[in-house]
């Protein structure tokens, strides 16, 4: 049985467990916590972050590179679109989750909300948190806000890697006590409440909360 590694709570953990979940696969959960993995881990993810997955003797590290590899190896049902252009815009809004809205919603928000008090001793600054809230979310919601115009779904008309990519780091958001402002960002806020509210996203997101849920 192939073997994800990670740890809940992470966005990109998340993603690749909302994959298996949509294509019905089954796998073991090996928990690995990424501030110091330990040397052996390091053979599978030489960066020592999570996730990486292990299918027999192929083992891939990083979450976009195993969901590639898990729609060609399973291709049904399809998470990525079949035509070019579309396919390619999936690509982006995951790279807009992974690299726009992680580094801020995720390191600057949860992190120091949730991960920093519980595991490592570390107040919040909240004041810092504020001014992200205040300066750095809301051009980045905004732009989110601005493509959906009447669409369900980000692209292709139906659930894909880029609804995966965008709605996992709203999981840490919430997880971190924020909410999307329904006044300023409706279509934002019905976007994040039904994505999350897909079997494969609620299942690990009661997981979640169960652990992290806010004070």
């Amino acid at each position: 049985m192939p073997t994800l590694y990670g740890v809940l709570g992470s966005p990109f953990v998340r993603k690749a467990i909302v994959a298996l979940t949509e294509k019905g696969i089954e796998y073991d959960h090996e928990q690995v916590i990424p501030f110091g993995p330990n040397p052996e881990y390091r053979k599978i993810h030489p960066l020592g972050k999570i996730p990486a997955y292990r299918d027999g003797d192929r083992v891939l590290p990083d979450s976009s590179v195993i969901l590639a590899y898990l729609e060609r190896a399973h291709p049904e049902p399809p998470l990525y679109p079949s035509d070019p252009y579309e396919h390619a815009r999936a690509l982006w809004y995951e790279e807009f989750g992974d690299d726009g809205l992680a580094p801020v919603t995720g390191a600057k928000i949860f992190f120091p909300r949730v991960i920093g008090p519980r595991f490592m001793n570390r107040p919040p600054d909240e004041a810092a948190i504020k001014k992200t809230l205040d300066e750095e979310v809301p051009p980045l919601f905004d732009y989110l806000e601005h493509e959906f115009g009447d669409k369900k779904f980000l692209v292709a008309n139906r659930f894909t890697i880029a609804d995966i990519g965008i709605a996992t780091q709203f999981v840490n958001f919430e997880l971190a006590g924020c909410s999307v402002d329904a006044q300023r960002w409706p279509k934002l806020k019905a976007y994040v409440e039904r994505i999350h509210s897909r079997p494969s996203f609620r299942a690990v997101i009661e997981k979640e909360f169960l652990a992290f849920k806010p004070a």
